[in-house]
């Protein structure tokens, strides 16, 4: 298994903090805000790590070479910032007939359990695992996407960036695909507010196939972090573990 780090946004709405810098180098309780992704993904071993860079991509390039904590790193390059679900078709070359452990660059989350999420899709009966958490707040789904499930775990339905949250499952950027999901990408349709392909969407075209994806409990708290409110709100739950 691989794991892929998707960092090429631009950030924008953290105007004032990445101006002149990736978003996901910004500093984060001591360290660079991809790095709680990637000390995530080397719990679990991978055989190689794939971090998909865009923006300024040269600042993470340069800062972690060819390799963290021993495990090699290769990089694809976003050219457009068209989208997650884009910025994994640009890494399927580097994947190959891989599967892959999927996360952002720009997440924190707390008291991960991904060396469990990897054992539990080793053991099979899953085409997916979609890592979520239990909000505190519900409206904190609305800023990820929203999961329904029937009683024994298997996903039914994802809404990306749901209008209400209906219960308390906040889907996160930690999932593991078999690498089958790659095939899903061009049937992914584009979503009309945001006029790019959105992971959830791309995952629902696998479940409407008939495979099976199942939720798993990745962690604690979690925050993906895209406004000034999203740091103060990783902050305080940083300070709060501390």
């Amino acid at each position: 298994m691989k794991a892929l780090i998707l960092a090429g946004g631009r950030g924008k709405r953290l105007e004032a903090q990445s101006a002149g810098r990736n978003k996901c180098m910004i500093g984060f309780a001591g360290k660079p805000l991809i790095e709680w992704s990637l000390e995530n993904c080397v719990s679990s071993a991978p055989e190689e790590i794939v971090v998909v860079v865009g923006y300024l991509a040269e600042q993470i390039i340069n800062h972690y070479g060819n390799s963290y904590q021993g495990i090699r790193i290769r990089y694809a390059i976003q050219r457009e910032q068209r989208g997650l679900v884009h910025a994994i078709e640009t890494a399927a070359p580097f994947l190959g007939t891989s599967d892959f452990m999927l996360l952002l660059a720009d997440e924190i989350l707390l008291d991960p359990n991904h060396a469990a999420m990897v054992e539990r899709f080793r053991r099979g009966g899953a085409f997916a695992l979609c890592g979520v958490t239990i909000a505190p707040d519900p409206e904190a789904v609305r800023k990820t996407y929203a999961i329904f499930e029937d009683e024994r775990g298997r996903i039914l339905r994802l809404v990306e960036k749901p209008r209400r949250a209906i219960n308390q499952y906040q889907g996160t950027g930690n999932c593991i695909f078999s690498n089958g999901i790659l095939e899903y990408i061009e049937y992914t349709p584009i979503s009309q507010a945001r006029n790019e392909k959105e992971l959830p969407d791309l995952i629902q075209c696998a479940i409407d196939d008939g495979h099976v994806v199942e939720s798993f409990a990745v962690g604690g708290r979690y925050i993906n972090i895209n406004t000034v409110e999203d740091v103060g709100l990783a902050e305080e739950a940083v300070g709060m573990r501390a």
